[in-house]
């Protein structure tokens, strides 16, 4: 059986928006190794290196709803292409801030333009695909950013010995180059998404909802907050589980290493396939189990003793990752009206840079305060929680989206 044979059906509209997410993330080195930067080729303390991936934070905070409404005024082709070109601008300016201010600045401003690609993206993926579609197109988006990873920081981790500047270069340069695509094929995905979302149905004119009609979907944000807890768990990948690899398992940094690399091969291999498998899925279901997954591999990890256990505590977690992050994508680009869809996905990916702030944070101080095994099982008590929670979100209309696996029925919750 061929495991990408649920991505035949996708428009080339949809390969040309993984096309330029491709290129934009093989590219992707500078933000991997910014504190890198900061510490050893500007000299100046840790402190000083966290506080700029902070100041990024920050900027990714700030800009995920700006750039998500600016999708439904503007069009998410339109801001793509202005985050990479803009953005691109912005990284071969970098290495001439040589004062730790004007590096903040520019790390600010690089946040705000490199971050409103996300909304923008999920925004444009969501358009030019008939609803059935969603999740398969968003397993192709996510194997896009997956790909790119594989690439981008390993290569950054041979040139940054060399040159730091290169790393800069060359993240500008694919930025540049996706924009590039997006300036000459953008028209065919704007003409796809017209087609695909040619208006509500039911006569109402959606673009004249207003802001607080947003604000009092309860749906979204009960979603969004079902979603806190276990975004936390998942981003103890980047501080705590690090730490209990080297100082409690004693084993090598490369060890950490080899376990995002597992991540990714896993990613790359079995999410498309597995999306298709789970696509008749209720979304509750498919919420809960990959938040359930979370919890169990995390919370494994208080009974794991070397880099084996640790390894499958890895799959365990990943196939969580799999299954719910294209499901909570979809998720949101059903519930949204279309003319607000930009909104919706820019509140959503807000909640994974809060979780991002938040998250590591957290995780360091009760690893600091408690020990790893607290971690973890704190991490798989979060993760059953939000497991609990996703068992009652609910659709745009009475009954759960999904509930009848076609797509006729998705059609009909979306214009009720």
């Amino acid at each position: 059986m061929n495991p990408w044979r649920s991505l035949r059906g996708l428009p080339p509209a949809a390969w040309i928006i993984f096309t330029a997410t491709l290129i934009n993330r093989a590219g992707t080195m500078v933000l991997p190794f910014l504190v890198l930067y900061v510490t050893r080729s500007l000299g100046y303390p840790a402190a000083e290196g966290g506080f700029a991936i902070a100041v990024y934070g920050i900027g990714a905070i700030i800009t995920a709803p700006i750039a998500g409404r600016l999708c439904d005024h503007l069009g998410a082709v339109r801001v793509m292409r202005a985050s990479l070109l803009i953005s691109g601008c912005i990284l071969f300016a970098f290495p001439f801030a040589s004062s730790y201010p004007a590096l903040l600045a520019v790390t600010f401003v690089w946040a705000v333009t490199n971050e409103a690609f996300r909304p923008a993206n999920l925004a444009a993926i969501a358009t030019v695909v008939e609803p059935g579609q969603r999740k398969a197109a968003f397993a192709l988006i996510r194997l896009a950013i997956n790909l790119g990873i594989s690439v981008g920081p390993a290569v950054g981790g041979f040139l940054a010995p060399l040159s730091f500047h290169a790393l800069f270069y060359i993240d500008g340069a694919t930025s540049i180059l996706g924009g590039v695509v997006l300036v000459l094929y953008g028209s065919s995905i704007e003409r796809r998404g017209e087609r695909v979302q040619p208006g509500d149905a039911t006569g109402h004119d959606e673009r004249a909802l207003r802001p607080a009609t947003i604000f009092a979907d309860r749906r979204l944000f009960y979603f969004l907050a079902a979603m806190i807890p276990v975004q936390i768990v998942f981003f103890q990948f980047s501080s705590s589980l690090p730490l209990f690899l080297v100082q409690d398992l004693a084993l090598k940094e490369s060890a950490f290493g080899i376990l995002l690399t597992l991540n990714t091969i896993l990613i790359i291999f079995l999410e498309v396939a597995l999306n298709a498998a789970t696509a008749h899925w209720p979304h509750r279901w498919a919420l809960a189990a990959g938040s359930l997954l979370y919890a169990a591999g995390y919370g494994a990890f208080a009974l794991s003793t070397g880099f084996a256990s640790a390894a499958a505590c890895v799959v365990v977690w990943t196939f969580g990752e799999m299954i719910l992050l294209p499901s909570s994508a979809a998720y949101i680009a059903e519930i949204s009206p279309d003319a607000k869809r930009g909104v919706y996905m820019g509140l959503y990916t807000m909640s994974f840079s809060v979780s991002f702030a938040l998250g590591p944070w957290l995780g360091t101080m009760v690893f600091d305060a408690f020990g790893s095994r607290a971690v973890w099982l704190g991490a798989f008590v979060l993760g059953s929680i939000g497991a609990a929670l996703m068992l009652w979100v609910k659709g745009r209309a009475a009954g759960e989206i999904g509930e009848e696996g076609d797509a006729t029925a998705i059609a009909e919750i979306q214009t009720g």
